[in-house]
């Protein structure tokens, strides 16, 4: 089975707001954490390990990644 065409669902992140930059995150097999750009859900998605993603929230919900 190839992991990259199991079923994803998407979630827009709780930071994002009408018509602005955000990202939505793939709920799925739990092997990596997809993600993409909200604006362009056709267009390309990475995916980075559950840890990374773990570590990325951390960082972003104690203000390290403000704009």
């Amino acid at each position: 089975m190839n992991p990259s065409r199991l079923p994803v669902t998407w979630r827009k992140s709780s930071y994002s707001t009408n018509g602005g930059d955000c990202v939505e995150v793939g709920i799925g097999p739990v092997i990596s954490t997809p993600v993409r750009d909200s604006k362009r859900p056709d267009g390309p998605t990475f995916a980075v390990s559950p840890s990374a993603w773990s570590a990325f929230v951390a960082t972003v919900k104690a203000g390290a990644h403000a704009l």
